[in-house]
């Protein structure tokens, strides 16, 4: 697995694999960012994945840009003999048949050639993959779209997107961690909350998770809401 190393400034290292973006190299990439972390290499100090990309920051006076590309380089040879950290499954319940939640779904659904129900059991039938955390707080990159379900972005972009949005564009799946702008058409909401500053782990997912949609109706909806605004909801992990 070859790569290319970057500069980022006096004190981070971008690290490129020139991989093919899929499952092998998001697998390499954290076997990677796990020889490096949790103290593992003197001087990283945090590690940031990407597509296909590493960030890699480090304390200058600990370990030079020189040295921490040689041994990056060396690990970068054992990352394709490491096992990755275990994955989790993930289930987030989505609620997409309320207008007022999956506000653009009809429009999905015709623009595709397919019935309401055909989209709703085709995005809940297969898992995703979490390649990394990015764009907002919390915010999940997901591959796993259903070919079917490949459909342009939005040719004007929202200026707000709800927080718990779930939308698709291109290829991907998103699920919006805050309230922001962007581009996915939205097929429902989840009531779990991604990113929760006050909570002991304030963000709920992580590279490597596998995520599973569970289709709910307005009443589950408003349940499950209620809980997370007692803190007393979890979804389900394994």
């Amino acid at each position: 697995m070859s790569a290319r190393f970057l500069p980022a400034g006096d004190c981070a290292l971008v690290v490129e694999l020139e991989d093919e973006i899929g499952a092998g190299l998001n697998r390499r990439l954290r076997a990677l960012e796990w020889l490096l972390g949790e103290g593992r290499l003197a001087g990283v100090t945090e590690t940031v994945p990407s597509f296909r990309s590493l960030l890699v920051y480090y304390d200058p006076e600990v370990i030079g840009y020189d040295a921490l590309c040689a041994a990056v380089e060396r690990r970068i040879g054992q990352a394709a003999h490491t096992p990755a950290p275990g994955a989790r499954s993930i289930e987030i319940p989505c609620c997409y048949r309320d207008p007022a939640l999956g506000f653009d779904l009809q429009a999905v659904a015709a623009r595709l050639g397919m019935n309401v129900e055909g989209v709703i059991e085709a995005h809940t039938a297969v898992e995703y993959l979490v390649y990394f955390i990015g764009f907002a707080p919390g915010q999940p990159y997901l591959t796993g779209l259903p070919a079917p379900l490949a459909i342009p972005r939005l040719e004007s972009p929202r200026t707000q997107t709800p927080a718990g949005a779930v939308g698709i564009g291109g290829t991907q799946c998103c699920i919006y961690s805050v309230q922001s702008p962007g581009g996915f058409w939205i097929l429902g909401q989840t009531p779990v909350r991604l990113y929760d500053p006050e909570a002991a782990t304030p963000i709920l997912l992580e590279p490597g998770d596998r995520l599973r949609l569970r289709s709910i109706e307005r009443g589950e909806y408003d349940a499950i809401a209620a809980e997370v605004a007692r803190g007393s909801y979890t979804p389900p992990i394994v």
